[in-house]
């Protein structure tokens, strides 16, 4: 009997151990939210970030985007709201990127196009924690508004989507950004996890900023 407490005992010391190690190794992935206005080159930056870190890059635009390219009823649902360049419900892009952790979860994330309300924030760090990780650090990226147009209207002769091609769309989607998604700045910089800095220069000289920035973490 006393043999069989004595193990019982070793056994949940163990269970609490590999627990509390898991939780540990969930705390110390990188998850890290790189944040800016449509055209300010967060893509590019995040999958290089991703690479040069070893991390998933999770880009919901891109997801939605090869949705609709595959016609699945997902991808007719959010084929307007891209074209319209308004922001997608905030049910369906969490449940894609929840869908998405799941599968992914042996090490940590970049987020390039999530969150981007107050609302899927505050989502987003409730699936979080019931894993034990956090958001490790909030990342925009700074660039002025003709910068911005001038690059998505230069892009859009290349990549052929509608919403790249209409100055007017291009515009509409950077004022939701202001109204919509500024604001998530506001919930990360509550916590002490927003950071800033200049969008403009070099893909390099960007890059070696964001790195500087994410390595002070």
């Amino acid at each position: 009997m006393k043999i069989g407490k004595l193990q019982k005992k070793i056994y949940l010391c163990l269970k609490f151990f590999q627990n509390n190690t898991k939780l540990k190794h969930l705390r110390a992935m990188l998850n890290i939210i790189l944040f800016g206005a449509p055209g300010c080159g967060k893509g590019t930056q995040a999958q290089r970030l991703a690479e040069h870190y070893d991390l998933y890059h999770i880009s919901t635009g891109e997801v939605i985007r090869s949705e609709i390219k595959a016609g699945t009823e997902l991808g007719r649902s959010m084929e307007g709201y891209i074209t319209r360049g308004e922001l997608a419900p905030d049910s369906i892009v969490v449940e894609m990127v929840r869908n998405y952790m799941a599968s992914h979860a042996d090490k940590g994330c970049i987020f390039d196009g999530f969150p981007r309300t107050t609302a899927q924030a505050e989502i987003f760090d409730t699936m979080l924690d019931e894993v034990g990780a956090e958001v490790t650090t909030m990342i925009f990226m700074d660039v002025p508004e003709e910068e911005l147009v001038r690059r998505i209207l230069l892009r859009g002769k290349d990549s052929g989507r509608q919403d790249d091609a209409s100055e007017d769309v291009i515009r509409n989607r950077i004022e939701v950004y202001r109204q919509q998604t500024a604001i998530v700045a506001d919930h990360y910089t509550r916590q002490q996890k927003y950071s800033e800095i200049n969008g403009l220069g070099t893909m390099d000289e960007v890059f070696e900023r964001l790195c500087k920035v994410i390595d002070a973490k």
